[in-house]
């Protein structure tokens, strides 16, 4: 059987399958619609240091081939999450990686230090490109503070790698892609979601109490791919820094056109709210995909993908 395991700055995955921060919760509450043991690593919802109680409803809306979101982030806070979700972490059959939010280089600190000593996390995945709060971009789309973050939370967790999620919402996501890696991100995630907005027609009035959200799903696949290709060949593939790509992730399809692209791993998100499974029944797929390309190794087929003046690849597949 084809090999699927991958590894993410040190974190061993047996597969290259994350759930999407703030899609599964803190640990197990997917356990009866999904093997979190298939799971190549779960993904916690945001942690921030103060308790959230986030937007006001309705805070999800559906749309034609996607979702949009405006959950602000809601969360228990830093306190409680060691209290209450740490002991949970810890019986995790899967590696556990902890998102971390903020408004400021003190809220990201302090909450980051605290995950450096805790043996049940695997890594720390930076958000800082929220959509639905207010200054969530700040750090997202403003590459010279992007770096400096990265920077001083890199500082107080030396021990973990760490990852940050980057936004779309910018001119030139490769800017961002290398402020972080400048900063010391080990491992870049793309992409977050899209700031979009549905309107009532009869009502007159935004369908989503925030007005605006985060437009996720396979409406922004295409997007995704395409940003995730040119953080790949401009950022990620000549720093040596993996790529978990995301955005509209639903089939095994999918994830092979992100691994092309240059993804090592990929994250699956709005799929999930139709069918929690999704990522078991992506490893099956690709399995039946890598004996029939008679590749060994799914690693081997990263940044793969061949684009008008490539040179040609020298390979013993078809």
């Amino acid at each position: 059987m084809a090999n699927l395991s991958v590894d993410l700055a040190g974190i061993k995955l047996s597969n290259p399958t994350l759930t999407c921060s703030g899609t599964c919760g803190y640990a197990f509450e997917y356990a009866d619609f999904m093997d979190l043991s298939k799971l190549g690593a779960f993904v916690t919802k945001s942690i921030t240091r103060e308790e959230r109680p986030g937007n006001e409803p309705t805070r999800i809306v559906e749309t034609r081939a996607g979702m949009l979101n405006a959950i602000g982030l809601a969360n228990v806070g830093l306190d409680r999450f060691l209290k209450e979700k740490v002991p949970l972490l810890k019986k995790m059959p899967c590696p556990v990686i902890v998102n971390v939010a903020g408004h400021s280089f003190d809220d990201y600190t302090e909450t980051c230090a605290a995950m450096d000593s805790l043996d049940c996390v695997a890594g720390v995945e930076l958000n800082v490109s929220c959509p639905n709060v207010k200054d969530g971009l700040t750090f997202g789309t403003h590459p010279g503070r992007l770096k400096e973050l990265t920077h001083e939370v890199k500082k107080v967790l030396p021990h973990k790698p760490l990852m940050v999620k980057l936004s779309p919402n910018v001119e030139d996501i490769t800017a961002t892609a290398r402020a972080a890696v400048e900063g010391g991100a080990q491992v870049l995630t793309l992409v977050n979601t899209f700031t979009a907005m549905a309107i009532d027609i009869y009502k007159k009035r935004p369908r989503l109490a925030n007005v605006t959200g985060g437009l996720s799903g396979p409406a922004i696949k295409p997007i995704a791919l395409h940003l995730v290709s040119r953080v790949y060949r401009n950022v990620a593939k000549p720093a040596g820094v993996p790529i978990v790509g995301m955005g509209g992730v639903q089939t095994w399809q999918d994830a092979v056109e992100f691994i092309l692209a240059g993804a090592t791993a990929v994250a699956i998100g709005t799929a999930l709210f139709v069918e929690p499974s999704t990522p078991n029944k992506i490893c099956d797929g690709l399995h039946e995909y890598l004996a029939k390309m008679k590749v060994e190794r799914l690693s081997e087929l990263v940044g793969a993908l061949q684009l008008p003046g490539d040179e040609p690849r020298q390979s013993p597949y078809p």
